[in-house]
């Protein structure tokens, strides 16, 4: 896989004096030598390291970021559905996948941070992740999402999750190492998304998104999370280095208030003096980015009803015709599909399910997280 044209941002410029490494200043770029032989980790002895499966060398040095880790990814490996539950299996997996990684994909090393195997084992992915868990700060830059690589821990599931779900064993052993990123990360259970919902994808699954805010609301009762420190809303904060289906719906939202945008998912330049424009007449500060943040999406979403009709209306359509409600096709009229599918994706996040389209259901949506996805 080529490098994507966002790939190099900002937000995974790195900064000088990180790691434990060998470090060398290349232009604004800090690369960090991996160590040779790290220990396994005493903190998290149940993350089979690197060195324990057999990982091979990387194929140049390992970027350490300076940035804040602010989410978790999470994906499926799209990889069959295999019944060899083993360690030793798991440890195949994990060479498999840094071999594609290396070998088809042309990176450094494997792509994501960390891997979960269908028996239920935790593996580090690519080389001074688990290092950098222990620490709980600085976190590998990682290749599993562009635009995300540097402030995103990303977790590969194996299996393909369309259809089917995932066994018990790797939801168990998800929901621990979750657990342990927000820990370490000190990151929140609304602060886990899917993969597509920051880049043009199947991943992480129709089937495996569903479990989305399950898997939420167990992380929250390991970490002891109370209630009243659940937000009302955890947005999506697509920017200027991430393409997908949300940016979609948020051109097409800004479309409908007459600014000049194709609805394509592809973040382009032409984006940038838009959201300016758009935070800056809704007295939001205007962020150099183009971040939509909470603000800039609340001020954004309309209210739609059973009479709504436009481009708003394909915005929802749209997404929930990804996100698996077949039935739903793109007519721009808030017809009786769509009502229903809505009325689902209400009750999946313990909305009421009125069919209406208010700012808990647009979050929901989107991708993104409501309080009320935890008190059921």
């Amino acid at each position: 896989m080529s490098t994507h044209r966002h790939e190099v941002d900002r937000r995974t410029l790195l900064k000088a004096g990180l790691g434990t490494g060998i470090a060398a200043i290349v232009g604004t770029d800090l690369f960090v030598a991996a160590p040779a032989g790290a220990a396994p980790s005493a903190m998290f002895p149940w993350i089979i390291d690197c060195d324990t499966w057999g990982a091979r060398p990387p194929r140049g040095t390992i970027q350490i970021t300076g940035n804040t880790t602010n989410k978790i990814i999470l994906h499926h490996m799209a990889f069959p559905n295999v019944t060899d539950y083993s360690r030793d299996h798991a440890m195949q997996l994990a060479r498999d996948c840094q071999d594609l990684h290396m070998d088809g994909n042309g990176w450094v090393d494997t792509g994501q941070h960390f891997t979960v195997s269908r028996g239920g084992y935790v593996l580090e992915g690519r080389r001074r992740s688990l290092e950098t868990l222990d620490a709980g700060a600085h976190q590998v830059s990682a290749a599993h999402c562009p635009g995300e690589n540097g402030n995103a821990i990303g977790i590969e599931n194996e299996g393909t999750y369309i259809t089917e779900t995932p066994p018990d064993a790797l939801l168990d052993a998800l929901v621990r190492l979750c657990t342990a990123v927000c820990q370490q990360f000190r990151l929140q259970p609304w602060d886990i998304f899917g993969h597509w919902d920051f880049y043009p994808t199947q991943c992480p699954g129709i089937a495996f998104y569903r479990l989305f805010p399950m898997v939420r609301s167990r992380v929250a009762a390991a970490l002891g999370t109370p209630q009243s420190d659940i937000p009302a809303r955890r947005w999506p904060d697509i920017w200027r280095f991430v393409d997908g289906p949300v940016v979609q719906v948020a051109q097409y939202l800004l479309a409908d208030l007459g600014y000049p945008l194709t609805p394509n998912g592809n973040f382009g330049y032409d984006m940038n003096p838009v959201v300016a424009d758009f935070q800056a007449s809704h007295g939001i500060p205007v962020d150099p980015d183009a971040t939509f943040d909470a603000a800039t999406w609340e001020a954004l979403v309309p209210t739609l009803e059973k009479d709504a009709s436009g481009l708003p209306v394909n915005a929802v359509q749209f997404l929930l015709g990804r996100k698996g409600y077949d039935d739903v096709t793109l007519t721009g009229d808030f017809d009786h599909n769509t009502m229903k599918a809505v009325q689902d994706m209400q009750r999946l996040h313990g909305l009421v399910p009125n069919g209406k389209v208010d700012v808990d259901t647009w979050c929901a949506i989107v991708g993104g997280t409501v309080r009320s996805a935890f008190q059921h």
